[in-house]
């Protein structure tokens, strides 16, 4: 069984989301289908067709969190050191061709966000970072074409 890595805030979050749809999600759509099967005639009841396909794609969801906590291997980035880049290390990097830096933490792929730089560890920038040090440089292909970076700072928080 493959373990699912996360920081704690990623656990956090996905048992919310789970709570919510077990608690609130599945009888709302229940009441939902109650309601619609009332109407009559349901081959031809949008109501209920909808509210069924609702209640399909909720199930999923809540199969596939129930899934993922299970196999869930939760790393706190604070608990770590070290100055290779790994999960939960937030990195920061200088791109040769711009002289930008940029920062990334790298989470769980249920936790990146390219807004707030957070990016999966199974992101292809993050696995060409995952092992490096500060000074190393990395080559990264990306859509936009090869990048070439320099690993300025790893630090875990």
């Amino acid at each position: 069984m493959e373990r699912v890595p996360m920081t704690p805030d990623g656990h956090t979050k996905l048992r919310e989301e789970l709570r919510f749809l077990r608690d609130v999600e599945r009888p709302k759509i229940s009441k939902d289908i109650g309601i619609a099967r009332d109407h009559g005639d349901l081959s031809e009841n949008a109501e209920y067709h909808a509210a069924k396909e609702r209640q399909g794609m909720v199930e999923a969801r809540i199969k596939e969190l129930e899934d993922k906590l299970s196999r869930a291997e939760v790393i706190d980035p604070a608990k770590l050191s070290g100055s290779k880049v790994a999960f939960g290390a937030t990195v920061t990097v200088l791109e040769s061709d711009t002289d930008k830096e940029f920062q990334y933490q790298i989470v769980g792929p249920d936790e990146s966000d390219a807004g707030k730089c957070r990016i999966s560890i199974t992101s292809p920038l993050a696995r060409a970072l995952v092992g490096k040090e500060e000074g190393d440089e990395v080559k990264v292909r990306t859509p936009g074409g090869e990048r070439l970076l320099e690993v300025v700072e790893v630090v875990f928080r």
